[in-house]
């Protein structure tokens, strides 16, 4: 898989020595690597990385502070001499003058999200974060916090002032997040979570032939029963709800995107007629599918084109 590179730049700068080479995908965004001593709270870079079985990283210091986060995979995390098991839902932080190692388990690499701050406030921020103590705790509703993860990773990648800006903005947001939703390590919560995230990623991978929650189920190695919970319990709503969802916002694009009439919508997307699909198109979107698309000889969606 080939590693992938996003930044607030027209071109990715080198990568600076601390970002380790032995991963297998990353997504990635820089800011400013050199943040001007004035700042207050600036992030610096980030970024989502899959790691390789032979991951490790040991420092004595390092130059910012960082907050990562564990979403898939095990691994082992040594902070100042205390070592902790690393599992799904688990979130950390380490800075100046902190020594840390983090490795993966070889039969299970991580799939983790980090961001890096510096400023004047930085330290101060972190304090007032359980992480401040460089504990890691483990997160309950962990995909909020994957949530704004993917939020600072859409705007790192942003080319306008408005990305940093934002990610400026969300980096004290993350941080109260972890701070409300952070609870001791143990328990059921990770192994829950990677349960949850595996049965999200089929949905997201087949939610065009999939049709029930029984079939996402058998697929996942699960009972119907324990995949509602898992989807009330991480995304507040349930697994078929979402399945609905990720149809009806494709179904949105082949509307307004590919000129497709209703009734090629509905078929493409598996439905039985053009009236089922339209009454779910209108409960998800509030309006009916008809205000996105059109059909005639003068619908300009369907004319062919000159160069064809």
């Amino acid at each position: 898989m080939p590693i992938l590179y996003l930044s607030a730049m027209r071109r990715p700068p080198p990568e600076p020595s601390f970002v380790s080479r032995r991963v297998t995908a990353a997504d990635r965004y820089y800011i400013d690597l050199s943040p001007p001593r004035s700042a207050k709270s600036v992030v610096v870079c980030g970024g989502c990385e899959r790691v390789r079985a032979d991951y490790r990283v040991e420092r004595s210091t390092f130059p910012f502070f960082a907050v990562e986060f564990v979403a898939e995979g095990a691994g082992t995390l040594d902070l100042n001499g205390r070592e902790w098991a690393l599992q799904p839902g688990v979130a950390f932080a380490y800075g100046p003058g902190v020594a840390h190692r983090i490795e993966a388990r070889p039969e299970l690499p991580m799939r983790k999200y980090y961001v890096d701050f510096a400023g004047r406030e930085a330290a101060k921020m972190l304090e007032g974060s359980p992480l401040g103590r460089w504990v890691p705790v483990r997160i309950a509703q962990p995909q909020e916090i994957a949530e704004i993860f993917e939020m600072l990773q859409r705007e790192g990648a942003e080319p306008s002032p408005a990305g940093p800006a934002l990610c400026h903005a969300l980096l004290p947001v993350l941080l109260m997040k972890i701070e409300q939703r952070a609870r001791p390590m143990g328990g059921e919560e990770p192994r829950a979570f990677s349960a949850y995230e595996k049965a999200r990623r089929w949905i997201e991978g087949h939610f065009i032939e999939a049709r029930t929650a029984e079939e996402i189920a058998r697929a996942c190695h699960m009972t119907p029963a324990y995949l509602s919970r898992l989807f009330r319990r991480f995304a507040r709503s349930g697994a078929y709800q979402f399945l609905i969802r990720l149809k009806m916002n494709h179904a949105m694009r082949l509307l307004m995107d590919d000129g497709f009439l209703v009734k090629e919508a509905a078929a493409a997307l598996g439905f039985a007629d053009a009236f089922h699909f339209s009454r779910v198109f209108k409960r998800v979107h509030g309006v009916p599918p008809e205000r996105f698309t059109c059909s005639g000889a003068n619908c300009p969606l369907r004319q062919p084109r000159e160069d064809a």
